[in-house]
């Protein structure tokens, strides 16, 4: 690697998405929450770090165009709306169209991803447009919350945000108090370790 290749490499790794010197680092998984105001018309700014890892994940982006994100609304029970990059909505339909067709499964997550499902773009100022079914569904009036969930973020009522997080906090505090969450990493996810 090249002396130059190499700086941009590390200006790139350590400036966590934003732009330094003409070169932009990019951002790769959402990261961090906020709360940012909704207008009438049901427009509200996305916070500017999820705006480049949606470009990031967007392989039509280009500078001068706006990104694309896929808003899931889902059925009944859910009370947010997820936000998928193109990158990441391409993987979840890859994952659907392998299994068997016709199948309820298929058929259920179909209806989901695909029948319950926005296509939007952000605007030119970074800001998204939910329309009132979306606001309705979800209780969204004059603020919404952003949380960032690795390769998707959600946008939720702040109220129903605070009950989900209780709950999360809740279950954290089950395993005592000097838990460390990292442990559950090392957790055999298909669960032959014993516990």
């Amino acid at each position: 690697m090249a002396a130059d290749q190499l700086a941009v490499s590390i200006s790139k790794d350590s400036l966590g998405g934003m732009r330094h010197k003409g070169v932009t680092a990019v951002a790769r998984r959402f990261r961090g929450e906020s709360v940012h105001k909704v207008d009438s018309k049901g427009r509200v700014s996305i916070p500017a770090l999820f705006r480049r890892v949606l470009e990031a994940g967007d392989p039509d982006w280009k500078d001068g165009l706006q990104p694309n994100v896929v808003i899931v609304y889902g059925g009944d029970s859910q009370n947010y709306l997820e936000c998928y990059t193109q990158q990441a909505i391409d993987e979840v339909d890859a994952k659907i169209s392998a299994l068997p067709r016709g199948s309820k499964r298929r058929r259920a997550l179909e209806r989901i991803f695909n029948g319950q499902s926005l296509p939007t773009q952000t605007d030119d100022t970074g800001r998204l447009v939910l329309p009132a079914k979306l606001r309705d569904k979800v209780g969204i009036t004059n603020e919404a919350y952003f949380a960032a969930s690795g390769d998707t973020f959600q946008i939720w009522e702040p109220t129903a945000f605070a009950a989900r997080d209780d709950d999360i906090e809740a279950f954290i505090a089950m395993e005592g108090e000097d838990f460390d969450p990292l442990t559950w990493l090392d957790d055999d996810p298909f669960g032959s370790s014993g516990e």
